[in-house]
């Protein structure tokens, strides 16, 4: 309940709506209790507005607006950690054996109903499912640090690093700042993440594990730490899909304010342990 009112504080001015002659809106409270109830629930918008006694186009409207609420009430709740917050992650990374980490990333699968509008072969992925592709950057705390949301679930991982707004600022060097690192063969490292073999082997900002049959008890013991250490991404994914479960689950959606939703979620999930 903490959470709620905190969020219903904070939001309610962007939220709220004029008397007109037409209509009385909706109190704000019903309008951030629906949004919330739908991702929360990941039930259809007919059974959802049913419950809440109002029509599916107000539905529809009520998750459009309190997406918009979050994201222009918490504009910077997903950042790259500076200060004191980054000494924090450097340290806990650094405690397990990977100085001047600062993360791990992974792209999750948002499953949908087949897309109308749009080539439905470019949303049909790997696992024979119709899904949208959301890469994601979290800390050793669940913590994520960056999001990027938009490409359909048949576009490799490897092309959503490259369009992301994290690989620019990687390459134009606005992430990784610390003082070198010597790292084992020789490797001076001013900052990386933790990443799966999916990633480029040529990508000096990501650290993947060497993988293969024939390791040898160093690679073997690397690999292992590697495999803990970068376990944070899923736990995170998890704990944000059992929370919200509308991304857990096949659903319909639009795919033009689904990214939207996506991020006013991992915002939500960004800020529970301040809600608490």
């Amino acid at each position: 309940m903490a959470m709620f009112r905190q969020i219903v504080a904070t939001c309610a001015a962007y939220v709220e709506k004029k008397v007109t002659h037409y209509r009385m809106p909706l109190p704000v409270k019903q309008v951030i209790a629906f949004a919330l109830y739908r991702w929360a629930s990941g039930e259809t918008y007919e059974s959802g507005t049913s419950a809440f006694g109002i029509g599916r186009a107000t539905g529809l409207q009520a998750v459009r607006d309190v997406t918009s609420a979050l994201l222009q009430a918490y504009p910077n709740a997903i950042k790259w950690p500076v200060g004191r917050r980054r000494v924090q992650i450097l340290r806990a990374f650094h405690d397990k054996g990977f100085p001047n980490c600062f993360g791990a990333i992974d792209c999750t699968h948002i499953y949908i109903d087949k897309p109308a509008g749009a080539p439905s072969d470019n949303y049909y992925d790997r696992k024979q499912k119709f899904s949208v592709q959301a890469q994601v950057v979290v800390d050793l705390d669940l913590r994520i640090l960056d999001v990027h949301i938009r490409y359909p679930g048949s576009v490799h991982d490897v092309r959503v690093l490259y369009n992301s707004q994290l690989w620019r600022r990687a390459e134009a060097g606005e992430l990784f700042d610390v003082p070198p690192e010597n790292l084992p063969h020789g490797v001076d490292t001013r900052g990386y993440l933790l990443g799966d073999n999916g990633y480029p082997v040529a990508c000096p900002w990501i650290v993947q594990p060497y993988g293969g049959i024939d390791q040898d008890p160093d690679e073997e013991r690397f690999d292992t730490r590697q495999k803990v250490a970068r376990g944070c991404v899923e736990r995170a994914f998890g704990r944000l899909k059992c929370m919200w479960r509308l991304f857990l689950r096949t659903h319909k959606t639009n795919l033009e304010t689904l990214p939207q939703q996506f991020v006013a979620v991992c915002t939500l999930h960004r800020r529970g342990d301040r809600f608490r």
